[in-house]
């Protein structure tokens, strides 16, 4: 458990799955997803019952043990499950925190299947094909941008997937949204944690009968939480924005004087990675012209995309490997940038741990069984009016930390994200860029 820098909500349960707030085994997080995948096959299709119990106490024990994990991933993937149905099962992974987690769950068919997951981001060259809000967080709206207009037509179920339920108001939103343009009989939410009370769960009953649908949870973990005690209000109460009093007062390693920033663009590396040429528009008015990748799930994606995304994956890691020269590395994906940075982190062998930055403002502090130790904040490159957190990463934890960024931002407004990677205490930091800006718009200022 951790404290939330948020009025509206004010813990957060650290997953030590997700990949998100501390640093995992990335073959751990892609179980996860895995985990549920298999449930999921099993309410689909009941008399694959007994196959998928065995697979189900499989990926427990993968995600147990973090030794055991990459194998029992690996024999999840093996079972090549497909649907039978006449219409692909329809995947969506709620920004920012599920985008891998959704993905991981889609990734685990070989056929029958699309995925897209929703973005903060505001694309003013497309049109949101769905738009919601979620009411308990700093950053409330949510769109679905899908390169294919007809990516929720049809009535076949629809997955959505979320690290976390909590009321489930979320879940609400984005059904009555769905519902309306695109109406269908059956819905099935997954989450790693269901802590809906029996008054939220009755909400849920309450819609199935307004709409005169079916919706089915699946959850790795139930139970009923109570809160106690008031929010934190402000993230700056925390000492410096690089970890809290006690960390500065009690820290014996000192951070490298010699810390190196090495800058990498993949653009012209991993070429193959089909991009998409358009625009993103900030709050603060930055307007990034760098194109995005086209199978993030950002824009959508089909199961007959998924070899292509596979073998670019392998390739990029291949190439990472080759700038290592550390033993203990930790491949970062980047806000919603994740499930990438987490496929490639897997490929590039032991001794290397995945997490991502986050939107998340949790207060740092240093006891047993508290979830976040340590911290840096920095403003977005993308958007000047949103904050990212690092945390958890202590000085001297890693020789090495390779930044996964899927499009690079103007160098003045990178330089606060350098600035932060230069206070986690580690010798080298690779900064990978997957799109780079023009040389117009760099003006020759790389990092």
């Amino acid at each position: 458990m951790a404290a939330r820098v948020n009025k509206k909500r004010s813990f957060l349960f650290v997953s030590k799955v997700l990949g998100k707030h501390i640093p995992v085994n990335p073959y751990t997080s892609l179980l996860s997803g895995a985990a549920l995948a298999i449930l999921l096959y099993k309410e689909l299709v009941p008399q694959s019952g007994q196959q998928m119990d065995k697979l189900i106490r499989e990926a427990v024990r993968g995600l147990l043990d973090s030794n055991y994990a990459k194998e029992a991933y690996e024999k999840l993937m093996d079972e090549r499950l497909s649907f039978a149905f006449p219409e692909p099962i329809k995947f969506v992974g709620f920004a920012e925190t599920a985008t891998a987690l959704g993905h991981s769950m889609y990734r685990l068919f070989d056929d029958g299947a699309t995925y897209i997951h929703t973005t903060r981001e505001d694309i003013p060259g497309l049109r949101p094909i769905i738009r919601f809000e979620e009411e308990h967080s700093h950053a409330v709206d949510h769109r679905c941008y899908a390169l294919n207009e007809d990516a929720f037509a049809g009535d076949g179920p629809i997955v959505l997937v979320d690290d976390e339920i909590t009321t489930g108001k979320t879940t609400l939103n984005i059904i009555r949204d769905i519902q309306e343009h695109f109406p269908r009989k059956q819905y099935v939410i997954a989450s790693l944690l269901d802590w809906r009370t029996d008054s939220d769960e009755q909400a849920f009953a309450d819609l199935e009968a307004e709409l005169g649908i079916r919706i089915t949870p699946l959850s790795l973990l139930k139970g009923k939480i109570e809160i106690q005690g008031a929010p934190i209000l402000d993230h700056t109460e925390y000492a410096g924005q690089t970890g809290n009093a006690e960390h500065a007062a009690t820290s014996t390693v000192e951070i490298n004087k010699d810390f190196s920033v090495v800058d990498h663009c993949f653009e012209k590396d991993a070429s193959a990675f089909e991009r998409v040429s358009h625009s993103s528009l900030s709050t603060d008015g930055y307007a990034n012209t760098t194109h995005y990748l086209k199978y993030t799930g950002r824009f959508g994606l089909q199961s007959a995309d998924n070899s292509a995304l596979d073998a670019e994956i392998t390739r990029t890691a291949e190439r990472l490997n080759q700038l290592r020269s550390g033993q203990r590395t930790l491949i970062m994906g980047t806000g919603e940038f994740m499930y990438i940075p987490m496929r490639i982190a897997a490929e590039l062998g032991p001794d290397v741990y995945y997490q991502s930055t986050t939107r998340s403002p949790v207060y740092p502090h240093r006891e047993e069984e508290y979830g976040v130790a340590c911290g840096v904040t920095y403003p977005s490159p993308e958007d000047s009016t949103v904050r990212n957190f690092i945390y958890n990463v202590e000085p001297g934890q890693y020789d090495e930390i390779f930044v996964l960024l899927e499009r690079e931002s103007d160098p003045e407004r990178m330089k606060p994200m350098l600035d932060a990677l230069s206070g986690l205490g580690c010798d080298k930091v690779h900064v990978v860029y997957f799109n780079s800006l023009t040389k117009q718009e760099s003006k020759g200022a790389r990092i």
